[in-house]
C-alpha cells in the first residue's frame, strides 16, 4: 500500500486501501499499523485535519480493530 507523508509530530505516513477499507499508519516510533473497516470519510477527515494525531486519537484509535505490520 502506498502511503503519503503527512505533517504531524506523531504520524509519518498514511495510506488507505479504499476497496479493503484498510487505513495504514506509520508512526514516529517506526511502528506501522493497519486499522480495519475504516470508512473512507474518516480517512479523508484524517488527511485534512489540522492535527492528525488528535483526529486519529479521537476518531480511529479506539474505534477500529488493528494489526501491526
Amino acid at each position: 500500500m502506498d502511503r503519503l507523508l503527512v505533517n504531524s509530530s506523531n504520524i509519518i505516513t498514511v495510506g488507505y486501501d479504499k476497496a479493503a477499507k484498510i487505513l495504514e499508519i506509520e508512526f514516529q516510533s517506526g511502528n506501522i499499523y493497519q486499522y480495519l473497516e475504516v470508512p473512507e470519510p474518516l480517512y479523508q477527515g484524517l488527511m485534512t485535519a489540522s492535527s492528525k494525531g488528535q483526529y486519529f486519537h479521537d476518531n480511529i484509535l479506539k474505534e477500529f480493530d488493528f494489526r501491526e505490520v
